[in-house]
């Protein structure tokens, strides 16, 4: 089985790109199964239900959220979606499933999603929560796939290190750079601390360079809205064997211009 996890979607230029290249990357490296981080793909803030049912349409599976989650109160008419998987160590009251079960090509995919904790808004503890997630799936598949959007690499690094030999893959999102240290651990995790964004590459993390700037030399707020320009695409290859083992595994970084 092989599993494609795209990083972050920036807006309408990360859904151009996904509607232009996602069918052809599953029919070119036989992708059986397709995962999103979707938290900026509406507008660059948060997801409503045109913008999900819309990737959906467009060949992605399942999606995985952030910080970002509520920022359109579009979100909870949609939440309980079983496409769609919630960080998993935020409140409990809230509406949301903190892991999904999934099939492809005859195997289960149990997907999960948690935030950090260090420069991000309140949230439980994130290893707690694996802890938890890992002892109600374990006895369901060998496959667990975990989104950890969060700030640090430290933060990150941490949990792949923690899951070592528990998760499949530990897939680090939230910081739109994609990072140089895709690689096995010790006990069989397969560990990246950002896998980047699919967006807009002439930008600053998916924003308008002029906008990103100005805060910078002004410190007063700006509202950030997704640049335009070329068009970068991000994202890693799992390939599961037959007793669900991530055997390798290919990063994903290419553009396409825009004329």
């Amino acid at each position: 089985m092989r599993v494609l996890f795209i990083g972050d979607i920036i807006g309408a230029p990360g859904r151009k790109i996904i509607e232009r290249s996602l069918r052809r990357l599953q029919d070119e490296l036989k992708i059986d199964f397709t995962i999103a981080n979707g938290e900026n793909s509406a507008g660059g803030a948060g997801m409503n239900k045109k913008v999900f049912t819309n990737l959906v349409e467009m060949g992605v599976d399942a999606l995985t959220m952030g910080n970002h989650i509520w920022d359109n109160k579009d979100i909870f008419n949609f939440i309980d979606d079983p496409r769609i998987v919630r960080p998993a160590n935020l409140n409990s009251r809230l509406p949301g499933a903190p892991f999904r079960l999934y099939e492809a090509a005859g195997q289960k995919i149990a997907l999960t999603n948690i935030i950090g904790r260090t420069y991000m808004p309140p949230a439980n503890c994130p290893f707690t929560a694996m802890d938890q997630i890992y002892c109600q799936t374990k006895d369901l598949t060998s496959i667990l796939i975990v989104d950890f959007h969060a700030e640090a690499t430290s933060e990150k690094a941490a949990m792949a290190w923690y899951l070592d030999g528990r998760a499949s893959a530990v897939i680090g999102t939230h910081t739109h750079v994609q990072s140089n240290d895709a690689r096995f651990l010790n006990r069989g995790t397969v560990f990246i601390n950002d896998v980047g964004m699919t967006g807009p590459r002439d930008s600053i993390l998916g924003v308008g360079k002029e906008e990103v700037i100005e805060r910078f030399l002004t410190q007063v707020p700006v509202r950030f809205s997704p640049a335009t320009g070329d068009i970068q695409f991000n994202g890693i290859v799992l390939n599961f064997d037959a007793a669900g083992k991530v055997t390798d595994f290919e990063v994903l970084n290419f553009y396409e211009p825009e004329h």
